[in-house]
């Protein structure tokens, strides 16, 4: 049986994620295209959580480690067929230089598991990440036998690229790291994080074109907000999934989880 690439030194990878680290996780973004991550990286959560030091996102040009003069990392497949399929020989000097014993290496992929909350959750706790994002027709296979941990998907839709989806994971998982959000208890209140939905939030003004805020928001009282927001989470989950109630008998603590830390608006 093939094993993966890995350090001389190293064990065979770890399923089971770590306890989560005081040192910043590092994300690699192998891909041909680097400019396409720049923007998206450089903006909102993802570049204050970088600035704070709670992740460290280094975008990898894929065509560093292709040695010929045109910097070739993809080729004709065998068979025939359409489209250009993405060699393994650059991919694997790639991982070689980047890898180490504690790296898992991720390629969105549509035979992919499904992403959800929960493996965000499990992903957040690695210290190293390497996403392989595929271009063109696909991967050269060898790669996703040999040198892939694992494959994961966003949803059973075709992209252009494999940047698009492994921003969209990397985003994810970096909103769940401590410091990376300005309130340590929004990601802990996000859809799904306790497997139910959000609730629905309001704001300023109170009274809108005759729209109004529900009252007991403007109450100030703490626990009956509490209750309300519990029950709105529940019924929102009941109404447009379901299946995640079929899933897990939610036992949410309200105080915990549905109290908010900050005084509601009061009515203007």
């Amino acid at each position: 049986m093939d094993s993966k690439i890995q350090n001389s030194s190293s064990q065979p990878h770890q399923t089971l994620a770590p306890p989560l680290s005081s040192k910043p996780l590092l994300i690699d973004l192998l891909t041909p295209f680097p400019e396409m991550p720049s923007s998206i990286l450089d903006s909102s959560i993802l570049k204050k959580a970088q600035t704070r030091g709670v992740v460290i996102i280094r975008i990898q040009n894929l065509r560093n480690w292709a040695t010929d003069r045109h910097r070739t990392v993809d080729d004709t497949p065998y068979g025939g067929g359409p489209g250009m399929v993405m060699k393994i020989e650059p991919i694997h000097r790639a991982l070689q230089d980047l890898r180490n014993p504690s790296s898992l290496v991720i390629c969105p992929s549509p035979q992919g598991a499904q992403f959800n909350q929960q493996k965000a959750t499990i992903l957040a706790r690695h210290p190293h990440l390497i996403f392989l994002c595929g271009h063109y027709e696909g991967i050269d296979q060898r790669v996703l036998d040999h040198l892939v941990d694992e494959e994961i998907s966003i949803g059973d839709y075709v992209l252009t690229n494999g940047v698009l989806a492994s921003l969209v994971i990397i985003d994810a998982i970096v909103r769940l790291l401590p410091g990376a959000l300005g309130d340590e208890l929004s990601a802990s209140q996000d859809s799904f994080q306790n497997g139910l939905l959000d609730y629905p939030h309001y704001t300023r003004p109170a009274n809108y074109n005759g729209w109004q805020v529900p009252s007991v928001l403007l109450s100030g009282n703490h626990a009956a907000i509490a209750a309300w927001r519990y029950q709105q989470a529940l019924e929102r989950t009941r109404h447009l999934r379901p299946d995640l109630l079929e899933k897990q008998s939610p036992s949410i603590p309200l105080q915990s989880v549905f109290h908010s830390t900050s005084n509601p608006p009061s009515s203007i």
